[in-house]
């Protein structure tokens, strides 16, 4: 799913429909808070056990499958030196199609490290699609992209002063 062409996602036809789209955003919003807590069995616990993973816009590499481990290991070694990250997400469009989901959100990643020099935060601003996936009635993103719009604040960070 790209950026929707329209502010309005499709209309539920039902309570089923409606309780399937917040369960969809509550799986996406457990991934931005855990990921905050960096409580990386939480992080794992959102994902398929396979994911498409694309985070190329910000350098990560080229899109590629991923198991949630190596998801949560790449992300526990990039945000370690970090004493603060605190994610935003909102304007979510969700079409959900019996067991699977697609899912867009605009988002926006506050890093924070006390440094001398005070330049002590870097902002992503962008925004995710998923896929997701409904398994033993619980919903896991099977995908992932995100794409960067643009970057604030200090791009070295975790640079020693």
């Amino acid at each position: 799913m790209s950026e929707p062409d329209t502010l309005s996602p499709t209309s539920p036809s039902s309570l089923d429909d409606v309780l399937d789209r917040e369960r969809v955003i509550d799986t996406l919003t457990a991934l931005f808070l855990a990921t905050d807590r960096k409580d990386w069995p939480a992080v794992e616990a959102c994902f398929a056990p396979t994911v498409q993973f694309d985070m190329s816009s910000v350098g990560a590499g080229p899109a590629s499958s991923k198991r949630p481990g190596e998801i949560a290991d790449g992300w526990r070694t990039g945000l370690a030196p970090l004493e603060h990250v605190h994610h935003q997400a909102g304007n979510f469009v969700v079409r959900v199609n019996g067991d699977r989901a697609d899912a867009f959100c605009y988002g926006i990643a506050y890093h924070f490290k006390t440094r001398k020099d005070g330049r002590n935060t870097r902002v992503f601003v962008g925004n995710y699609d998923y896929q997701l996936a409904r398994t033993g009635g619980t919903w896991r993103i099977s995908a992932m992209r995100f794409t960067l719009k643009f970057l604030d604040g200090n791009p070295q960070l975790e640079a020693p002063e």
